[in-house]
């Protein structure tokens, strides 16, 4: 006897991809924990150390966003940067200021345009971080251009900062959805650790 395609489980992500969720959310993370130790340890025997782990942090994120960014050229469907990209949803739930009924097997059509923003913040941090690496400790790949600048660093300090607390903004609100999901019974987080997803009562339903 068949299963119910209905009751049967989706995968849609791959492990790649979710691979490369994880490190993003680690890198983040260890950004978040380092700045804030560098702060708490400010003019302390272990400010310079800390800091130099918030550096290897940030390449991290650069290696891990630059992975992410070919993989959403050259990855499954699922992956593609078109599978995140949903204007006339978008502007529909910014009309009728209600949430969208269907789903669809890939990225969440509301959540895609919050993945894009974070995405984009993110490019913003490895940027500015880069040179501020440079400006102030004479690190990374730009040091020999803005070695000790000391007009870059505080150029970019003010866009980094800004950057940062946007993240913090963009996690909050992601651990937000997951809770609403979640009492919605949608099992969302489940999607990114075994890539499971147990489909609408209409299979058909999508949302492009």
């Amino acid at each position: 006897m068949r299963p119910n395609p209905i009751a049967a489980d989706l995968y849609v992500f791959g492990p790649v991809l979710r691979l490369l969720h994880w490190a993003l959310a680690l890198a983040i993370l260890a950004l978040v924990a380092t700045s804030q130790l560098a702060e708490a340890f400010e003019h302390g025997p272990y400010e310079d150390a800390i800091w130099n782990l918030h550096i290897l942090a940030g390449y991290g994120l650069a290696a891990v966003l630059a992975l992410r960014v070919l993989w959403g050229v050259f990855g499954p469907a699922s992956a593609r940067w078109r599978d995140l990209w949903h204007p006339a949803v978008w502007k529909a739930a910014l009309t009728t200021l209600r949430l969208p009924r269907s789903h669809r097997a890939g990225h969440d059509p509301l959540a895609s345009l919050a993945y894009l923003f974070a995405y984009g913040v993110a490019a913003l941090m490895v940027a500015t971080g880069l040179v501020l690496a440079a400006a102030e400790f004479g690190a990374g790949p730009l040091s020999g251009w803005l070695g000790h600048a000391r007009w870059a660093a505080g150029l970019f300090k003010e866009p980094h900062e800004a950057g940062f607390a946007l993240m913090l903004g963009f996690v909050g609100l992601h651990l937000a959805a997951l809770v609403f999901h979640h009492l919605r019974g949608e099992r969302v987080a489940q999607r990114m650790l075994t890539d499971r997803r147990v489909p609408p009562a209409d299979p058909l339903a999508r949302q492009d």
